[in-house]
């Protein structure tokens, strides 16, 4: 198509040619060309109306093709229209849907012609092609005539239930034209529009959504049933859609949920500015009353976790929404995620840059941590115009600190030579908000700005006057020599604002500069009639400040500057001199003002406030229009403050829950009737999982998911039927197919050992068995419960998965089910929370290590399970932190527990022992003044009151490392000394032990190669080469979890670091003649490097 349109329409003269030669292929060369030369447009035009008027459909089709290329060319082929709208009802479904692209650009121009069409295209809403249905609904809304409005009406009506998603969104789309025809439809509308949000299709949600916004943004209630279906579809969704549902549920979540700021607040103020000498008592009662203030709704959880993935999306738009929402929405500790990727966004083109940084620009003032990491980014390039230059200019000023002010200064001092003038204004002015923001740098500052004054360019002198008249107002006790360095440069400067700013200087100080005053006062006097009015009102200023501080000298000097003041042609001019005369020159008309003409003149002024021009504009939404423009724009929808109290959530509760509790009811009844059978049927078993399966599908979020959820339901549905019909005698064929169909199932090349282990476990435990081969790995597999999980949520995956306990009865490991991630929605929509049911777990002491977690892989679910599971092993060894001697007889050591850690997720678990040595009471132990990495956090453990002599106490905290070896500094403190110590942790207790099938463990694998691979081969110590040697070993060095291997020669480990849950997996591998090679898989290529080289040791010594 766009080749013909281009042939087309290239240049004015083309077409004809060909039309021409097509026409007479027998005409000789040079009259097409001539024909070509000289054609008008007209011509040229009904050269393309006799074709669409052919009786071929090539023809017609060749005219359309050229018409709609004219179009995407910008060329006007309106009136072409009479012709084209002829061919609406043709049967050539390619005619049809480029004649419908043609009038959706110009039916509402030539409204009339499209009107005599309206049959066929209520006709073509009906037509079995989805696209001609849509595009036919397209070209009816596009049609603004108040006499249509009934059958739009209609059309979007049916549309709204068409079994295809593509017109349901058309439908959508036609919903805000109709409303901005006629807005006496929207309680119809809205009917339409609560129809189409229940669509479970991402096709059709943004569009809705966008419907909503335009037609009635007010009405939250219709999202409330809706709110957690849009989270879940939220991913799946096209960008712009993604952008409007984002920008509605921010606002929705501001009306719905209470603050999640109060509370960040409240802990960081019980923490830090704690009184040591609290009782524990009371300590206790804060934090209970912290807790009691703020627990986050698992919906407003549930919004957050759903948009993060969004934040890597390549749409700045998207990105830039998600920001918003995380600025708005998220505690203050999580919003910092969303700076990594707006800083991505400064490598875009220039517009995209610009709003960008506008946003940063508002977020820097408030929350500086945010962006101080990136700050080198923000760094003005020569390249950039002058628009960003000043906006990362003004993002580096509000990111100055003690720390980097050295470092911007430097900077500052590049920039002032800038050629762009304006920019270099900009720098002396970002100077001075430092100079008054960071006190210890204000003296560098001021003598560098007057360092300035002699520069060449009078713009950069001017503006830096500008500033140090500013800043010396703060302090000008300090300062007369500057005073009087800028007097002799008025001789100089021309700029008006400059020259006022020094005199108002010099008349404000004049105290301070009594010789030099009247000096100034007399140059400016010679020349104030060719001054600017800004510079004559501080010149009358100057002499109404000296003739009361100094009238024997300046008294005639004022009275004749008054006088040239009384006939200036400004009438502000002429205004000021008559105030001030009669003010301050006293005679008997004069009042009782001139008094106290002293006190009005010379009256101590406040210094100036040096503030950002983006202090104001938080208070409109972020990443809006309102926003860019500092003022409200059309059709903006405020924010609303957070509500004191949450609304009921039950309102978002969906009436699917109830559907349920009736299916575990139903399991629960079943479990019943048979709790003396020790395997399920094989009908039963395929009854529950069809169960499963279709109450899934009705809470599925995606349209993907739906689908492999009913393909999987209607294979087990079919299978219940046939399985039904046959008798259940044939256990062992049942036994087959379940085996087949575990996914984590152990293999049967096993290892002999683990074989006779589970043999005996099963022995112990009564287990009978039938047959050989089966019964071994039945055997080996047997468990107390019939379906043991978990449901816990995975903050970096946001996957979760569940199942519910039974009665104690014998069945093996092949028959447990774990159902997939959307039967958590069913059994608890509160899926942030773990479900309470009981948990039979195999004691270590029966079962090793290897063992536990061979049963603890297996699983029916196709989906990846990826969890975290308890330490295999617990480190005994400790580290010193304080030595008695330092620490004047207080000891101190800390070993790793390898515990969740209970302060938070990010937080590694430390075990801090406290001895006193001495024989006199220690009081008042704590944690003082902390030396951190960017970003590293202490939760510090309460402080203990007295320690006894000989005495010894164990404490908690909690230390969030960043994923890095870096050592956490800090003070401990007794009532009388403090003492510095360190903790650094090993690579290996930076990560949290996870479970997964060998089968998950592989395709985890598979997606982190290449650069997130790292490995190197080691000669093993005889003694090392066996299965139990290599695993204790290796959890030994590293919290690692054991994944099950069906290889005797293969180890693997999984964990997933502690801070970021980025997945870490190490492969052992033995190869012959005593050799190993040693794999690791992980984002964290640093933390992998590290960990290869601690490993490779412990492996091959001794």
């Amino acid at each position: 198509m766009s080749g013909n349109g281009h042939s087309y329409g290239e240049q004015a003269g083309e077409a004809a040619p060909e039309l021409a030669q097509e026409a007479a292929p027998t005409t000789a060369p040079s009259v097409p060309a001539a024909f070509g030369l000289f054609s008008s447009d007209t011509k040229k035009n009904e050269d393309l109306k006799q074709m669409l008027e052919s009786s071929k459909d090539s023809a017609k089709l060749d005219a359309m093709k050229r018409i709609v290329g004219m179009i995407a060319k910008g060329k006007n082929a309106s009136e072409l229209f009479p012709a084209v709208v002829k061919n609406v009802a043709s049967k050539n479904i390619e005619i049809k849907k480029l004649v419908y692209v043609y009038l959706m650009r110009y039916a509402e121009e030539q409204q009339d012609l499209a009107l005599l069409s309206i049959s066929t295209f209520q006709r073509a809403l009906k037509d079995p092609n989805q696209l001609i249905r849509a595009s036919a609904l397209r070209v009816l809304s596009s049609i603004r005539v108040p006499i249509i409005v009934p059958i739009m009406m209609l059309a979007i009506k049916e549309a709204s239930s068409d079994l295809s998603p593509y017109v349901r969104k058309n439908a959508a789309h036609a919903i805000q034209k109709l409303y901005s025809l006629d807005p006496e439809q929207k309680e119809m509308l809205i009917e339409v529009i609560e129809k189409l949000l229940k669509d479970r299709s991402t096709l059709v949600a943004g569009s809705v959504v966008m419907a909503f916004e335009e037609v009635c943004p007010d009405r939250i209630d219709l999202i409330h049933k809706n709110y957690r279906k849009l989270c879940n579809l939220l991913v799946d969704v096209e960008e712009w859609g993604q952008v409007v549902i984002i920008h509605m549920l921010t606002r929705y979540a501001r009306t719905q949920f209470v603050s999640p700021w109060k509370t960040d607040d409240d802990v960081v103020e019980e923490y830090n500015e704690n009184n040591f000498y609290e009782s524990d008592e009371e300590q206790k009662e804060k934090d209970r009353n912290v807790k009691k203030t703020y627990t986050m709704d698992p919906d407003h959880r549930l919004l957050l976790r759903n948009t993060k993935p969004l934040l890597q999306s390549r749409n700045a738009a998207v990105v830039m929404a998600v920001a918003q929402l995380y600025w708005h929405l998220a505690p203050k500790s999580e919003a910092g995620i969303v700076s990594k990727s707006l800083v991505r966004l400064l490598r875009s083109n220039r517009e995209v840059q610009y709003i960008v940084l506008q946003n940063i620009a508002t977020m820097s003032i408030q929350r500086k941590g945010m962006f101080e990491p990136y700050l080198k980014s923000f760094y003005v390039r020569s390249t950039d115009p002058t628009m960003i230059k000043t906006l990362k200019l003004e993002i580096l000023t509000n990111l100055a600190n003690e720390a980097n002010i050295s470092t911007l200064l430097r900077e500052f001092q590049t920039y002032v030579k800038s050629q762009d003038k304006q920019f270099a204004a900009a720098t002396i002015q970002a100077i001075g908000r430092c100079a008054t923001n960071i006190t210890e740098v204000t003296d560098t500052c001021l003598n560098g700005l007057v360092c300035l004054l002699s520069n060449r360019d009078e713009t950069v002198v001017a503006e830096s006057v500008v500033v140090i008249k500013k800043l010396l107002q703060t302090q000008p006790a300090h300062h007369g020599e500057i005073i009087k360095h800028m007097a002799k440069l008025l001789d100089n400067i021309t700029v008006p604002v400059a020259r006022a700013s020094i005199l108002w200087l010099i008349g404000e100080y004049c105290e301070r500069v009594p010789k030099i005053a009247p000096d100034v006062l007399r140059k400016t006097a010679k020349s104030f009639t060719n001054e600017d009015d800004l510079v004559k009102l501080q010149i009358l200023n100057l002499g109404a400040k000296l003739y009361l501080t100094n009238s024997k000298q300046t008294k005639l000097l004022t009275q004749y500057v008054l006088n040239l003041g009384k006939y200036d042609q400004s009438y502000d001019i002429r205004d000021r001199t008559r105030f001030i005369r009669q003010l301050i020159v006293p005679n008997e008309k004069s009042g009782a003002l001139s008094k106290y003409a002293k006190k009005i003149f010379l009256a101590q002024k406040p210094a100036p406030l040096l503030e950002s021009p983006f202090k104001d504009r938080d208070h409109f939404q972020l990443g809006t229009l309102s926003h860019t423009l500092n003022s409200r724009a059309t059709g903006y929808l405020e924010l609303s403050d957070w509500p004191d109290v949450a609304p009921d959530p039950a309102v978002r509760n969906v009436e699917v829950a109830e559907s349920a509790k009736e299916w575990t009811a139903i399991l629960g009844k079943t479990k019943k009737e048979k709790p003396t059978e020790k395997f399920y049927s094989e009908s039963e078993e395929e009854e529950d999982e069809s169960a499963s399966t279709s109450a899934t599908e009705s809470e599925s979020g995606s349209e993907s998911e739906k689908e492999d959820k009913e393909e999987g339901g209607s294979a087990e549905s079919s299978g219940s039927s046939s399985s039904s019909e046959e008798s259940s005698d044939s256990e062992s064929d049942s036994k087959e197919s379940t085996a087949k169909k575990t996914s984590g199932a152990v293999k049967e090349n096993n290892a002999e050992e683990s074989k006779k282990k589970a043999k005996g476990i099963s022995k112990n435990r009564n287990t009978s068995s039938s047959s050989d081969t089966e019964s071994s790995s039945s055997e080996g597999s047997s468990s107390d419960s019939k379906s043991v999980s978990d449901s816990r949520s995975d903050s970096d995956s946001g996957k979760s998965r569940s199942a519910t306990s039974s009665k104690k009865e014998e069945k093996t490991a092949q028959d447990r089910k774990t159902p997939s991630k959307q039967d958590v929605f069913l059994l608890d929509l509160d899926d942030f929370y773990p479900v309470t049911t009981p948990v039979a777990v195999p004691t270590a002491a029966v079962l090793s290590p290897s063992l536990t977690a061979d049963l603890e892989g297996l699983s029916l679910s196709g989906s990846s399970v990826i969890d975290v599971t308890t330490q295999v092993f617990v480190p005994t060894k400790t580290h010193e932190m304080l030595h008695r001697m330092t620490g004047k007889g207080l000891s101190a050591h800390y070993h790793f527990s390898r515990q969740p850690d209970m302060f938070g997720d990010h937080m590694v678990s430390v075990q801090v022992t406290v001895t006193n040595t001495t024989d006199q009471k220690i009081e008042n132990i704590h944690i003082g003044e902390k030396k951190l990495p960017l970003g590293m956090r202490i939760h510090e453990f309460n402080p203990i009151e007295f320690l006894e002599p000989g005495g010894s106490v164990t404490v908690s905290m909690g230390i969030d490392f960043c994923d890095s070896t870096q050592t956490a500094s800090f003070q401990l403190c007794t009532k009388d000394d403090h003492f510095n110590v360190n903790i650094q942790p090993p690579v290996g207790e930076l990560l949290l032990p996870v479970t997964m099938s060998e089968k998950d463990f592989k395709k985890e694998q598979g997606m982190l190669t290449g650069m997130n691979e790292t490995s190197a081969t080691i000669a093993v110590a005889p003694q090392n080469s066996t299965s139990l040697v290599i695993i204790e070993k290796v959890v030994k060095a590293a919290n690692l979890g054991v994944v099950p291997s069906g290889q005797d020669n293969i180890h693997r480990f999984a964990a997933k670091t502690v801070h970021s849950g980025s997945l870490m997996l190490v492969t052992v591998e033995l190869k012959e003649s005593s050799t190993a090679q040693l794999i690791i898989n992980t984002e964290k290529t640093v933390i992998g490097s590290v960990l290869l080289r601690e490993l490779k040791p412990v492996l091959s010594q001794g």
